[in-house]
Parts: structure tokens; sequence; C-alpha cells
């Protein structure tokens, strides 16, 4: 049972609900990486989603975007942030789950890719341009390092490949909850609460909700139906701003005086 595994099973014997902060690494510098991963931590983070800046970000919205070519213009790369992140493991406990496409890591060496994140502490990885009939690729060297492969379904998936999917992984599901890339949305409807509610009911796997929740009323809504969220534009803007207030309250969201039961 990895570091993932672990703080869901806690989160599940307390009764409540993951909050999963998504940063930019290399926005700010790279050099602001660990003190905002230990400043996550602190404000509540179950575990937290690091986004490596890549050219073509087709499942990224415009905040985002933004904060990747920042990323890109301070001249972050991947190993870059491997070497931070193995520093930043030191002082940080909580899971490190990293986003990123295939392309990098394809460029890195995937044999080398999953020893060096493995090294650095990194539990999990998400790469949304990775179909599971591909996935082999890289599973196999994922699994011999002991990380995490994250997988995602969405609102047109049908019910058996959700089944599939969710079957494959032991960490949690990535539930996509808009049609289109990422960024805040001021509502999401009832197609969104059922295709939440069917995943749940599907899945062995803790389900968490990602794409466009910006707001408490969002989070306390979604996560009625599901075992957590991932917020991204909205933490990424706050950190732009260097809100640390706005950060920590919007975070608390999810702390247990507030939990959804």
């Amino acid at each position: 049972m990895n570091r993932i595994e672990q703080s869901f099973k806690s989160l599940k014997d307390q009764n409540r609900k993951a909050f999963i902060p998504y940063i930019m690494a290399g926005d700010g510098g790279l050099n602001n990486l660990t003190d905002r991963l230990i400043t996550l931590e602190k404000f509540g983070a179950t575990l937290i989603e690091i986004g490596v800046p890549f050219s073509d970000p087709v499942a990224d919205g415009p905040t985002i975007q933004q904060a990747g070519i920042r990323a890109l213009q301070n001249g972050t790369t991947l190993k870059g942030i491997i070497k931070e992140l193995r520093k930043a493991r030191d002082v940080v406990s909580i899971p490190i789950v990293l986003m990123t496409y295939l392309n990098p890591i394809y460029s890195y060496g995937i044999s080398t890719f999953a020893q060096d994140i493995a090294n650095a502490g990194v539990d999990g990885c998400i790469i949304p341009d990775l179909p599971i009939e591909e996935e082999d690729l890289i599973t196999g060297e994922l699994e011999d390092f002991g990380i995490e492969l994250i997988r995602l379904v969405t609102l047109t998936s049908p019910k058996e490949r959700i089944k599939e999917i969710s079957n494959r992984g032991n960490g949690f599901l990535y539930s996509v909850t808009v049609k289109g890339i990422t960024g805040t949305r001021n509502e999401f409807d009832q197609e969104v609460i059922e295709f939440l509610k069917n995943v749940k009911e599907i899945s062995p796997i803790p389900v968490v909700a990602g794409f466009g929740i910006s707001n408490e009323k969002q989070i306390h809504e979604l996560t009625a139906h599901c075992d957590g969220v991932i917020v991204g534009s909205k933490i990424v803007d706050l950190l732009y701003k260097d809100d640390l207030n706005g950060l920590e309250n919007f975070m608390s969201v999810l702390k247990p005086a507030k939990n959804i039961r």
C-alpha cells in the first residue's frame, strides 16, 4: 500500500473527503516549489498534483496554459522538477502525483523517468493523453518502481469502459466533470451528478472529481457523490496572486468541521 492508498484509507476511516490541489511546477520559479508544497500540506491538502509544463497541453484551459508558459519561460524542465522534488520529499510527507503528457516522458526515457521520479518520492503519475489501449508502453516500468498510474474517465465514457479502467488501478480514479478543457465553471448540471454516482457505483477504488471546480458550493455538491475533488485553475490563480490567506480559506472547505457525511 503506497502513500496514495494510505491517504484514502485514512480519510475513509475518518469519514472525510480528499482535497487535491493542482499546481504548475516552475510557475514563479522552481526555487519556490518546495515552499508551495509545504504550504499546501499545511493548509490541509490530501495529496498534491504537480503539473509539468508542456508546449502543447491539450487538456489545459487558459489559466493553466498561462502558468505553463510562465514556467517554460522560467526555464523549467522535467529534469529540474524531479531534482527539486527529491529535495522536497525530505520535508513533505503527503503523496505527490506528477501530471505530464506522454511526449516529455518519451524524451526523458521511460525507464529512466520511472526510476528518477520514484527516487524523488513521487507516488503517482497522471498522463492525460495515454489511452488504456496504449498504457502497456509505460505501466510495467511504473509498477516496477511502485508508481501508481492514475487513470481518467469522462462524461462520455461508457459504463463498461469505466469498469475496465477502474479495475486497473489502486490509487484513485480521476473523473473528469466537464466536456472540454480545464478552467473554472459557474455550476455543474445534473448530468455530472449522475455521472459521479455511476462511477462511484462501478469503481472499486476511490473516485475523485476534477476539472472546472472553483468554489465551496461546487465542492460540497460534488463530494456528496464521490471521494474528493481536484482543484487546479483556482489554486494556480491564488498562488499567482500570492494570496495565501485566500488559499488557506478556500482549502478549509473540506476540513472536518465542514466535512460532507
